[in-house]
């Protein structure tokens, strides 16, 4: 059975930083593209980050890119969200979910496991 469990979230004032960590197992974690969304109260999941099989090619939401850096290690069947500069409108819980190919890959959708999901708090 394919679990993925993040941990990494808190509260954190504007400017600082967290690292997400997404632990995936039950399946070849290598051969699978992962991605990061958020939902904020009242609103809509939304795309942050997704990384290829290899980690070669990442792509990110413009509210967040040159902030956050999307990384794995294969080896570890880990995948990670580095958050620098937060801000309060960050706050959301975010998730890890895994996909099968890179087609549409900043669409929910198209993600066939996800995470429990992690609380990130930023505090202005």
């Amino acid at each position: 059975q394919v679990q993925l469990v993040e941990s990494g979230g808190g509260l954190m004032q504007t400017g600082g930083s967290l690292r997400l960590s997404c632990a995936a197992s039950g399946r070849t974690f290598s051969n699978y593209a992962m991605g990061w969304f958020r939902q904020a109260p009242g609103k809509e999941r939304e795309f942050v980050a997704a990384i290829s099989r290899s980690g070669g090619t990442t792509v990110y939401a413009d509210s967040v890119k040159g902030r956050f850096t999307i990384s794995r290690d294969n080896a570890k069947n880990t995948v990670y969200l580095q958050m620098n500069s937060l801000k309060p409108e960050d706050t959301a819980v975010y998730y890890c979910a895994s996909k099968n190919g890179w087609y549409g890959v900043s669409s929910g959708v198209t993600y066939d496991y996800w995470g429990q999901g992690t609380q990130v708090t930023v505090s202005s």
